[in-house]
């Protein structure tokens, strides 16, 4: 019987693999025998990602920068993938910023940034590396979006709701786009991750509604969305495209 879920000499690219979550999809790419690109904005970060990831899981992963908001810059992390590897088959963007903003005193600055990182970095990337994808014929992109993109919720989450949608929609064109290539693009939408980030900003209150809301009673660990990932980049999934996969615990399920 086939062994499910292997990604062996696959190149995968995790644009924001400096974060807790990329950093845990990268590592559990890599597990499958993927080839590991991982690219963020501050080196050092992605220096020490790049470490922990190599000592889990025993493979060289390879840190590039890469500043999402710059044309250039992705152009010049593509360029530097293809110089190493020569192709690239799997591409996570994992990066992604929350703004909270009361909707009284919404003003340009953090629209432009929170939009420039999770909405136009998202297309951008897409657009770069599904260059090669488009023209071998083969590809899986995997973008990050949340339960924010189709739920509503108190406390100043409209801009970051609003660029959520956005990425939904992306995922969607480019899987209607691109399927003609055999290139897969979907998104995975968590609710409320027990990531480090999570657990310092999101005050125990919160995190009570959560659990008070949810079917399944417990908050997203970072495996599970790094299981939906390894799931969607795997030949597994070769007829699922254009989909928003809700790693969420039945939040949405039950509203």
């Amino acid at each position: 019987m086939k062994d499910m879920f292997r990604l062996d000499a696959k190149v995968a690219v995790v644009v924001g693999g400096s974060g807790g979550i990329g950093e845990v999809c990268a590592a559990a790419l890599a597990s499958r025998g993927a080839n590991i690109v991982i690219a963020a904005r501050t080196l050092s970060r992605l220096e020490d990602a790049q470490k922990r990831i190599e000592s889990k899981v025993g493979v060289q992963a390879f840190a590039a920068t890469v500043d999402v908001t710059s044309e250039e810059s992705i152009n010049d992390l593509e360029k530097r993938v293809l110089d190493k590897y020569g192709t690239v088959d799997i591409l996570v963007n994992a990066h992604g910023i929350n703004v909270k903003v009361d909707a009284l005193e919404i003003t340009t600055a953090p629209w432009d940034s929170l939009f420039a990182i999770n909405v136009r970095g998202t297309a951008l990337t897409c657009s770069a590396f599904g260059k090669t994808m488009v023209e071998k014929r083969s590809g899986k992109i995997i973008n990050f979006s949340s339960i924010r993109g189709v739920r509503a919720t108190d406390g100043g989450n409209t801009l970051y709701g609003a660029s959520k949608g956005a990425v939904n929609m992306i995922t969607r064109m480019l899987a209607a786009e691109w399927a003609t290539h055999n290139v897969n693009v979907n998104a995975i939408a968590p609710s409320l991750i027990m990531s480090e980030m999570a657990m310092k900003n999101v005050s125990p209150e919160r995190r009570e509604m959560f659990l008070a809301k949810s079917p399944l009673k417990r908050l997203a660990k970072v495996e599970d969305v790094a299981g939906a990932c390894v799931y969607l980049a795997s030949s597994e999934s070769d007829f699922i495209t254009g989909q928003i996969l809700y790693v969420d615990g039945g939040l949405t399920a039950v509203g």
